[in-house]
């Protein structure tokens, strides 16, 4: 059986998704291997910012231009833990590296590094995060709750708005978000 790498792909949830977790989200998948699958929703922020986060980590934000930044819904472990995606990748305390100039942070040096302002220049913060165990991904792939493309460049997790993020992610595939059906399979 051929495996499939699904590192810096979207994930996009079909219509007919039933986990309310994931219902219209689109997620980044930061790592995918024979051991499973994380990713990080990148389309759903919740009523926090970087500021207001900041103010409960006790953190100073000297940099005002992203204290209004949301926070993410990232997935539903762990959602007491901040992961921080960024570019460039840099070099963190505990950094995952997605591609060359993409990372997934969990260590606080990169949050005290953006209240100085010295952090990186694209980032996305999310409380929680999206894992599959072995096998489990490719399962819901087959059973068609998920479409995939690959990310094809940053543009989409960083410079594209929240809520346009799901659409630009279909468009990568030709696919117009009113054109997907809840029925799979059914002609």
């Amino acid at each position: 059986m051929s495996s499939i790498n699904l590192t810096h792909h979207f994930l996009i949830a079909m219509p007919a998704m039933a986990d309310p977790y994931f219902t219209r989200t689109l997620t980044y998948i930061c790592e995918h291997n024979d051991q499973g699958a994380l990713g990080v929703v990148v389309n759903r922020p919740i009523d926090l910012t970087l500021r207001s986060l900041f103010d409960r980590l006790s953190l100073p934000i000297g940099d005002n231009s992203v204290g209004d930044s949301p926070i993410y819904f990232g997935g539903p472990v762990q959602t007491d833990r901040g992961f921080v995606l960024h570019e460039p990748a840099g070099s963190w305390q505990s950094t995952l590296k997605v591609r060359d100039s993409v990372g997934l942070t969990t260590s606080k040096d990169i949050l005290e590094a953006v209240g100085r302002g010295e952090g990186p220049r694209r980032l996305l913060v999310t409380l929680g995060y999206a894992g599959w165990s072995a096998g489990q991904l490719e399962h819901e792939l087959g059973q068609n709750a998920w479409l995939s493309v690959e990310a094809q460049g940053d543009k989409i997790l960083f410079d594209t708005p929240a809520d346009e993020r799901l659409p630009a992610a279909l468009g990568l595939l030709g696919i117009d978000l009113a054109s997907l059906s809840e029925d799979a399979g059914h002609a």
